[in-house]
């Protein structure tokens, strides 16, 4: 069956890439020293695919527009998201422009990312009408707003078009690699979720004032009076909501065995949204919902092979 023809929950917009995850003696020192690492592992990656792969791992009928490269690296992409049972329908290919590609350099206590941005930028808001157009989803979920110049761009006309038809639309702008986080002021108030992690919510926030900002709650404040629910994860702190300006619900982390923080900010959407799309009312449960589905993608290697199911969060959240 088609993704035009299945009943579509979600439709997700954005990067889908390979991540080669690096560990051990991360650091470059250059001058052709060799440096042996602890380990390697080629991944999906790709904010836009993490989430979709976390919806559907919890049961959400998922599909995802994105551009990959006729290159191997393409078809690793696409094959990963069809094992994972995510629709590929709408998943542009160039003949011109190689996959996007992540290099992750994990150290003891932080990471650094090496991004090619290759296909990633070549998205179009008018590949996403036709998406929308064919699949009728509930919802539509933007990730990595800086990644795609051309689609941020065409994004306020987008979400009128996408309001006009009665979707719900949720953001996670993703790390801004210029930091100057430009361009959102109209973007927010057409979106109905707003999921930034506590940097990301910080920094944005600062843009929207004119000022700097340094705490969560004046973030949230300024934020969510533009008219989008804001959901800010935090890693081992949990997560947060606000709404209309004010600290709505919060919600503390779980303890976990932590392999691999790769995506977790990712299944947290997906978990997040997940938990609305399966008819859950309240904004604190909605919320452990992110909250475990974030803290369990950590026990596994990459972003996506620690994913929990739908009946593993709710036996965490019960």
């Amino acid at each position: 069956m088609s993704d035009a023809d299945a009943s579509i929950d979600v439709l997700v917009v954005g990067d889908a890439n390979p991540d080669l995850l690096l560990s051990g003696d991360t650091v470059p020192r250059f001058g052709q020293a060799e440096q042996l690492l602890e380990s390697a592992d080629l991944v999906l990656g790709g904010s836009a695919a993490i989430v979709a792969c976390g919806l559907a791992k919890l049961g959400i009928n998922t599909a995802l527009a994105a551009v990959v490269g006729s290159d191997q690296f393409g078809a690793f992409v696409v094959d990963q998201l069809e094992s994972a049972t995510v629709g590929t329908s709408f998943i542009g290919r160039s003949a011109g422009l190689p996959t996007g590609l992540s290099i992750v350099l994990a150290g003891q206590d932080d990471r650094a990312i090496l991004t090619l941005p290759g296909t990633i930028p070549e998205l179009t808001g008018d590949a996403v009408r036709r998406a929308v157009e064919k699949c009728n989803p509930r919802h539509v979920h933007v990730a990595s707003y800086f990644l795609q110049p051309s689609l941020a761009a065409e994004l306020p006309a987008l979400l009128g078009w996408l309001a006009e038809r009665g979707v719900g639309v949720s953001l996670d702008t993703n790390w801004d690699p210029a930091e100057n986080w430009q361009g959102l002021e109209s973007v927010l108030p057409l979106v109905s979720v707003l999921m930034p992690n506590r940097e990301e919510a910080l920094a944005i926030a600062a843009v929207v004032a004119g000022r700097p900002i340094d705490d969560l709650d004046t973030a949230g404040e300024v934020l969510s009076r533009l008219g989008c629910r804001v959901v800010v994860k935090s890693g081992a702190d949990g997560g947060y909501t606000f709404d209309s300006g004010v600290l709505s619900s919060r919600v503390g982390g779980l303890r976990v065995d932590v392999v691999d923080t790769t995506g977790a900010g990712d299944s947290f959407d997906a978990g997040y949204l997940a938990a609305g799309l399966h008819g859950i009312d309240t904004e604190v449960q909605r919320l452990r919902w992110a909250v475990a589905a974030g803290s369990l993608s950590v026990c596994g290697v990459g972003g996506t092979a620690g994913q929990p199911s739908a009946d593993d969060i709710r036996s965490m959240t019960a």
